[in-house]
């Protein structure tokens, strides 16, 4: 049974009207005029816990923020260096910018995980779209690499999208498998043609099919609906490594992570699923007991994979 505050979310979310821009087709257009027009803020809050460091950079013309633990010793000791990497991949529905919940988690991994995070600010609609997304996702990874060794892909809802696309292209141009790739209720399927999705639509306070159709349309680009860079549900998964997946129930995209799911484990995938009953979208980012667990538990698995992949080094 959810808790108090997890009853709170959907309310919240209703009042506030955050599914403006995804109950439908004009409210999706709307919401991709206003963002073109008025581009959000997506620069760190002031406010980022103090035990990290932040800096920037360009990479292809993005900006790029990289979150560093502050090295501290014990008395005594040499303070341990940052070990690896994790490339974030912040959601929004491809239109809207980085937040401080995503921020949040990002400076939460860095310190527990005890890694350098990588915070890309990738180009949204109407401006960026998957077919030039996705690749240089898959370029920075590369770079990133060479760079700290070892490196995760973590990233929610639509930024799920782009992790796990990322992940099976990688796999594609010959990259070995990821130590483990973080998925928060990805978007695996933009066409939402489950038959499950009405089902569960009235449960979502604030995913909605018809204004997800105008987005995943203009992100695809030139691609197909279907092709695994905007759909990675049509992936092969076959050689991916290790996914970690979070997902609640009063959220429309469950429907197409369980599919997900269950076709990465029949391609002998690694799956820790998370499903959480009466949970909203993103629930590990939301301010409740569920989603400080699942933060926790998303910083502990980033660990070890970043652990056992450094010391097979």
């Amino acid at each position: 049974m959810p808790s108090f505050l997890s009853e709170m979310v959907p309310w919240y979310l209703r009042i506030t009207r955050a599914n403006q821009a995804f109950v439908s087709a004009e409210g999706a257009w709307n919401h991709i005029r206003e963002r073109s027009l008025r581009p959000q803020s997506y620069g760190p809050p002031r406010l980022l816990r103090s035990d990290v460091t932040v800096s920037a950079s360009r990479y292809e013309g993005w900006p790029i923020y990289t979150v560093t633990p502050r090295s501290r010793s014990a008395r005594g000791k040499v303070a341990t260096p940052p070990r690896g990497n994790v490339v974030y991949c912040h959601g929004g529905g491809w239109v809207n910018e980085i937040a401080p919940q995503h921020w949040a988690l990002a400076a939460d991994i860095a310190v527990g995980a005890g890694t350098t995070v990588t915070v890309p600010i990738y180009p949204l609609i109407p401006f960026g779209t998957a077919d030039r997304v996705i690749p240089a996702f898959a370029e920075l990874v590369r770079a990133n690499t060479a760079e700290y060794g070892a490196v995760c892909l973590a990233g929610d809802s639509a930024g799920g999208q782009i992790a796990l696309s990322t992940a099976a292209l990688l796999r594609d141009q010959g990259h070995a498998s990821l130590p483990r790739t973080v998925l928060i209720s990805p978007a695996t399927d933009l066409s939402m043609s489950n038959p499950e999705i009405p089902v569960i639509q009235p449960s979502d306070p604030w995913l909605g099919k018809a204004g997800g159709l105008v987005l995943g349309e203009q992100w695809r680009g030139s691609l197909p609906i279907h092709d695994p860079q905007v759909s990675p549900l049509f992936a092969d998964f076959s050689g991916l490594g290790p996914l970690t997946v979070f997902c609640g129930t009063h959220d429309i995209l469950v429907a197409d992570v369980r599919l997900m799911v269950e076709k990465a484990r029949a391609a002998g995938v690694e799956v820790d699923y998370h499903e959480g009953a009466g949970l909203v979208h993103v629930y590990p980012l939301t301010p409740t007991p569920e989603g400080r667990a699942a933060s926790r538990l998303i910083v502990s698995t980033l660990r070890d994979a970043l652990s056992r992949a450094e010391s097979l080094r």
